[in-house]
């Protein structure tokens, strides 16, 4: 059990959770208010990024949350935010994928490189 319960382990259920968090946000945005996609995307990620931060503090790296790295929690998904919504839109757009859809697949792009800057950042 105890090779299960690993930074790596626990980001990803982390990451399951907001990925559910975020996409319950968009879903109520997009499809109950009739927000733009991308309006959407934007919002659940923000929502998600809070809870996100906080999970990620106590559960994944176990370190203490501080405003400093609040502060500096927003830069480490930066690129998660920049990678994930251009393939949003190359999904919706380009591709032409269900925009419902569409951030799901993104999301799978994105974990490794969200687990590295994020532990860099946090455990610092």
């Amino acid at each position: 059990m105890k090779r299960f319960n690993t930074e790596f382990t626990r980001f990803i259920l982390v990451g399951g959770m907001n990925t559910f968090n975020y996409y319950v946000v968009f879903l109520v945005c997009h499809n109950l208010l009739s927000f733009h996609y991308m309006v959407s995307h934007i919002l659940g990620f923000i929502v998600s990024l809070v809870i996100s931060f906080f999970l990620n503090t106590y559960f994944t790296y176990r370190v203490k949350p501080t405003l400093s790295k609040f502060l500096q929690f927003p830069i480490t998904q930066f690129v998660n935010v920049a990678v994930s919504s251009t393939l949003v839109f190359v999904f919706v757009e380009w591709l032409q994928l269900n925009s419902n859809a569409a951030p799901l697949f993104a999301v799978i792009f994105t974990i490794p490189i969200t687990f590295i800057v994020t532990g860099k950042i946090l455990k610092k």
